[in-house]
């Protein structure tokens, strides 16, 4: 083998090896457009109005009355810095590298927003309707973030510690975090912007956890056909997950069958029931969802 050759062949080693595996790429683009999410609902919806619904961002909207010379997105990357310490003590070094850079992009997204994409003036009349689309988007974003295990910073990262040690649920958490911004909002405000960002932060209380439970469904597929070895070889080669295998007997025909049972996400079990619907249109098919998975193939348990 010639030298040239050699050196090929390793260098193509190490484009193979830092190269992000598809579960790495669809982990960074949700944690990217939760982050754009979160910042488009800050920017054109909630900056706008005034409604400082909590969070750093709620906050920063009222320092922002203080100090105008100091853009909501730069308040936001000074507070978050004080804020992530905390986040590497007691969640993780993961979790902690993975909030900095949310954070850094949520603020770096506002600010270009802001530069680039701004909204002067409320894009309506009707503040409560700016309100809800300002809130869908920002617990849209928030949720998909904390599914990947990060969080977009400031109050989340004390939800996510509440989440942890007193098993809080995320979004409650962020609620509980977020009370005394509304209030200082609302003096700072009127009442009346108060009262607007309470409901928000309501809402996105809410809305966060809704938004994380349905990313976490997956599906528990119980399945009866006289092909199971096909569709078990199709579970575990083709869609590469596992399955369990009972032998029982039918009640009224005392036929003896393999029973399979898997757990599958959604996309998978679409795959799946087409696959049985090819091959078996007779097969029997029973379908819950899940929650939550914890264990190999799906969310760590530590």
């Amino acid at each position: 083998m010639s030298v040239m050759s050699k050196w090929l062949e390793k260098t193509l080693g190490w484009v193979v090896k830092l190269r992000p595996s598809p579960k790495a790429l669809r982990e960074w683009g949700m944690i990217h457009l939760g982050c754009f999410l979160v910042a488009a609902g800050i920017t054109w919806f909630l900056v706008p109005n005034n409604i400082a619904a909590g969070g750093v961002s709620g906050l920063a909207m009222v320092l922002n009355r203080f100090f105008p010379g100091f853009p909501v997105g730069v308040l936001m990357i000074g507070m978050n810095l004080v804020l992530f310490i905390i986040g590497f003590i007691f969640i993780g070094f993961e979790f902690g590298a993975k909030t900095i850079y949310s954070s850094l992009f949520v603020s770096g997204a506002v600010w270009f927003l802001e530069r680039f994409f701004p909204v002067a003036v409320p894009l309506s009349d009707d503040i409560l309707v700016q309100l809800i689309f300002g809130t869908l988007l920002g617990a849209t974003g928030m949720a998909m973030v904390f599914n990947q295990n990060a969080s977009t910073g400031g109050t989340d990262i004390t939800a996510k510690i509440l989440n942890k040690y007193l098993n809080i649920d995320i979004g409650k958490g962020v609620l509980a975090c977020d009370f005394f911004i509304v209030l200082a909002a609302g003096w700072v405000f009127g009442i009346r912007i108060g009262m607007y960002a309470m409901l928000g932060v309501i809402l996105n209380g809410f809305l966060v956890d809704s938004v994380i439970i349905g990313l976490r469904i997956n599906k528990y597929v119980i399945v009866i056909s006289g092909f199971s070895e096909e569709i078990r070889r199709f579970i575990v080669e083709e869609l590469e997950s596992g399955a369990t295998i009972y032998e029982g007997r039918g009640a009224w025909s005392g036929e003896r069958k393999e029973i399979i049972t898997t757990i599958l996400n959604r996309r998978k079990f679409i795959r799946l029931r087409d696959f049985i619907r090819a091959i078996d249109p007779r097969a029997f098919i029973s379908v819950n969802n899940i929650h939550e998975v914890l264990g190999e193939g799906f969310e760590r348990l530590a």
